[in-house]
């Protein structure tokens, strides 16, 4: 925690070495696209992107799970969907599953997970059978592309795809070579390299 610490004591220093990009930053937001990723530490939207401060706005779930839209249950995942489509206008939705998901991979092993029922719980959320026979790597961009599904299920997003305003995406990405695929429905929903 000390380097955590140490880094945010400093932040402001380097923002005062920057601060018509900050000022900016606090004039308000236009990301470019709603990037909806795991909770995992070695998951970085802005590293893997490449993004500058504002460019994404992220919504960050334990695998990446999209839960299925509800009016009446309103969720802090629904919210951020909704917001970033109707509020911030974002034209374009990342679902980005990853290698060595452990979210995914409880799921694919049948894991014993009563000792953390709420993981349980949201993890029954993912939806759809994950085929394993074919691998973890598989499985994940199988249930990356499930969230694709979900996110269809919500006002904000079929409204905005019915007017050609809004593109919906799944990436796969390699922990250990950070490589990024994407889902290409148009060859049998194969992932391919970016």
């Amino acid at each position: 925690m000390k380097s955590l610490i140490d880094h945010a004591r400093s932040f402001s220093v380097r923002v005062a070495e920057r601060p018509d990009e900050f000022r900016e930053l606090a004039a308000g937001q236009s990301p470019e696209a709603l990037f909806i990723t795991c909770s995992d530490s070695r998951v970085i939207p802005s590293l893997i992107t490449g993004a500058r401060p504002g460019e994404l706005f992220e919504l960050r779930t334990a695998g990446n799970i999209v839960p299925r839209y509800d009016e009446e249950r309103p969720s802090g995942e629904a919210a951020t969907i909704e917001y970033a489509l109707r509020v911030l206008g974002v034209r374009d939705i990342v679902v980005c599953g990853h290698s060595h998901c452990g979210a995914v991979g409880a799921l694919v092993r049948g894991d014993d997970l009563s000792a953390v029922p709420a993981v349980r719980g949201w993890l029954d959320l993912g939806g759809g059978e994950l085929p394993s026979e074919q691998g973890l790597a598989h499985c994940v961009q199988h249930h990356a592309a499930a969230q694709l599904d979900t996110l269809r299920g919500y006002p904000a997003v079929r409204e905005r795809l019915a007017d050609g305003q809004l593109s919906l995406h799944a990436w796969y990405y390699e922990v250990d070579t950070g490589a990024v695929s994407s889902h290409r429905p148009e060859l049998g929903g194969a992932f391919r390299p970016l």
